[in-house]
């Protein structure tokens, strides 16, 4: 190879394509959901790529579908409007009050700046809520919390028009029940029952950490492959941080009604979706049926 350093930088670049090539082939054509949140959305440069990221996916021939809840947006207008955020279980009391803020957090402020970050590479994003076309309709929780669903059915009809049209559906997790009265539902939930919806080939969830851990808190104990059975047997232990609980729970059931695989990434990397789904190593945790 030359000594020429523009040279051996091209010849990387070559080699990056050529490695992408084969999986570009592979998922032509498959649908991906992925749950959206954390710091990769509240970081604005990580939040650009991630823009990024999803619009070329669409452009090698792949059908994204992105899923966002927003809860330390929902909890930061809560303390701007004068109400104090309060948890059971931790889960967020929703009350008719809080629905209405829910609402403006998710549908009014967070999905638009989703849509407007992808449609800055083309006119590629469709903004949806689960009150449009009868996307996601709920049954309350517990009366506790009030205005909790948790997700009943999934019509993925509207979904299945987008993507027909070669669009992104960027979902706010906003239920509705018969009445056509709005809840706030766990967009981690949403992810995985749209994932079994659409037959998915795959599930990503986008975290703040690097993976799932055998033991949360030890660095040392990242599970890189794993199955359904040995996420059901790590909910069963006391060493799941409590926010990836929701995360797995979903992951067993997406997997469970026959979503093909499922990795949970670190948000916080650059180009997560690129090096998970276009690289040999790939980043994470891997979950198989």
């Amino acid at each position: 190879m030359s000594d020429d350093p523009r040279a051996r930088d091209a010849h990387a670049k070559a080699a990056v394509l050529a490695e992408a090539l084969p999986y570009i082939r592979e998922f032509s054509g498959k649908t991906v959901v992925i749950k959206y949140g954390g710091h990769a959305m509240e970081n604005p440069e990580l939040a650009e790529l991630f823009a990024q990221d999803v619009v070329l996916m669409r452009l090698v021939g792949m059908n994204p579908v992105v899923v966002h809840g927003g809860g330390p947006q929902i909890s930061d207008l809560m303390r701007r409007l004068g109400k104090e955020p309060e948890f059971v279980d931790g889960l967020r009391v929703t009350d008719a009050e809080t629905v209405d803020i829910v609402q403006m957090a998710l549908i009014g402020k967070i999905n638009p700046e989703i849509v407007t970050a992808v449609n800055q590479h083309g006119s590629y994003a469709v903004g949806l809520s689960g009150a449009d076309a009868g996307l996601i309709t709920v049954d309350q929780r517990d009366a506790r919390l009030g205005y909790v669903g948790d997700v009943r059915t999934i019509n993925p009809a509207i979904l299945e028009r987008v993507l027909r049209e070669e669009l992104i559906p960027i979902v706010a997790t906003v239920g509705v029940d018969d009445d056509g009265q709005a809840y706030n539902v766990n967009a981690d939930t949403v992810a995985g029952a749209i994932a079994i919806a659409l037959n998915a080939e795959k599930l990503v969830y986008l975290t703040d950490v690097a993976g799932v851990y055998e033991d949360f808190g030890d660095e040392g104990s990242l599970i890189a492959q794993t199955d359904a059975a040995g996420l059901e047997k790590l909910l069963e232990t006391d060493k799941v941080g409590e926010g990836m609980i929701p995360k797995l729970r979903s992951c067993v059931d997406a997997l469970r009604g026959g979503v093909h695989r499922a990795h949970v990434l670190d948000g916080r990397m650059p180009h997560a979706l690129l090096l998970e789904f276009f690289t040999r190593e790939g980043i994470g945790t891997m979950v198989s049926p």
